[in-house]
């Protein structure tokens, strides 16, 4: 399951996309679009600006801008930011040690193939994309 830190993560990255003109915007001003808490919007991004995917300016003017255009954004990229791992079980984990049991289970390929086509489905999926998508279309977050 996703959870609100993914789902948020994504949201303020839209709202950025969408009002972008070059300009640092406040995170208040995000907070109030998106009504989520400002507190929660400022535990969020110290991880997309440590990775690169926004930049900040303190101060008056200040605030938080993309690095890169809309279409240079994952969704993938941004959960695994927010989430960390998004494995559906332990074993398939960067570092987890190589289970006993993987050479004779029986349910391993159908976990690496979960895997696999959830990463397909959101490395495909765009912040440009999402601003380009009619209002209640598919994408719900």
């Amino acid at each position: 399951m996703i959870s609100t830190k993914g789902r948020y993560s994504i949201r303020v990255l839209l709202d950025l996309a969408e009002h972008r003109s070059g300009d640092f915007i406040p995170m208040k001003e995000v907070a109030a679009r998106q009504d989520i808490s400002l507190k929660y919007i400022e535990r969020l991004m110290p991880v997309l600006k440590s990775a690169g995917l926004v930049e900040s300016v303190h101060g008056i003017g200040g605030g938080y801008r993309l690095t890169r255009e809309p279409e240079d954004y994952t969704l993938w990229e941004i959960l695994e930011l927010a989430e960390g791992d998004l494995a559906p079980v332990t074993c398939l984990q960067p570092d987890a040690p190589v289970c006993q049991r993987a050479g004779e289970c029986r349910t391993l390929t159908v976990w690496q193939g979960f895997y696999k086509l959830t990463q397909d489905y959101f490395s495909h999926i765009t912040l440009a994309d999402l601003m380009n998508a009619p209002q209640g279309d598919n994408y719900v977050i």
